[in-house]
């Protein structure tokens, strides 16, 4: 599934050369801002790094999500070829390890990126249907690994998010001291996953909607609007 899938089939008109440059400049503002402060970032300080006026941003992102799905279309992509990639290696465990190594590298010194990764945004109808794409993969990649015998059999696709919940935390933490410290504890969660030390659990996997409405409680702060 491509994100542009549903995108219009005719190109739109190219802007002018300082219609563009604003553009460009307001997109490498928020990526900053957005990597270090999260997607609630006041877009004055936005725009105001940009050097453009309010009603710029406005005008050329009508609503934050649409900022938002502009700055991180690529790493969303990214996201999605990983797990695709992951559903065509042989070995189940090296694909499970890789597509979680992959996801948290993405989170790692980036605060926007772990919101998306973190929450859900139910009014966001394009991020929503990426989001829900993630994890029909994410579902694959771990029933894959359960039917080769290499990730335990109480797992499920839900339990991927205490991963993408506690590495936000850990790389948020760790950044600007030991920036590579999420590789460990990904590491220790991984251990975690193998059928081979799996005990007992003593309480059932979250249902879909219920790790759902905790990503959308998360992200409750956060509109497509202002």
């Amino acid at each position: 599934m491509s994100l542009d899938e549903h995108a219009p089939t005719t190109s739109p008109r190219p802007l002018r050369r300082d219609a563009q440059r604003n553009r460009d400049a307001l997109v490498a503002a928020a990526r900053t801002i957005f990597a270090s402060e999260g997607i609630d970032a006041p877009l004055e300080q936005i725009a105001r790094q940009a050097g453009v006026a309010i009603g710029t941003l406005y005008r050329n992102f009508p609503t934050r999500m649409d900022l938002v799905e502009a700055i991180f279309v690529d790493k969303l992509r990214a996201l999605v070829d990983r797990a695709e990639q992951a559903l065509v290696m042989d070995d189940a465990w090296e694909a499970f390890a890789f597509y979680l190594e992959e996801l948290c590298e993405l989170q790692a010194g980036d605060r926007g990126f772990n919101d998306l990764a973190s929450m859900r945004f139910p009014h966001a109808e394009c991020m929503e249907r990426t989001q829900g794409h993630i994890y029909e993969l994410s579902r694959r990649i771990v029933e894959r690994a359960q039917e080769q015998g290499v990730v335990r059999p109480d797992v499920t696709a839900e339990d991927l998010a205490f991963v993408v919940w506690s590495n936000t935390r850990v790389s948020e933490a760790t950044k600007a001291v030991c920036p590579r410290a999420w590789r460990r504890h990904l590491g220790l969660m991984l251990d975690a996953f193998r059928a081979g030390r799996a005990r007992p659990l003593p309480e059932p996997p979250m249902r879909p909607e219920e790790v759902y409405q905790a990503m959308v409680s998360l992200g409750g702060s956060s509109t497509c609007t202002g």
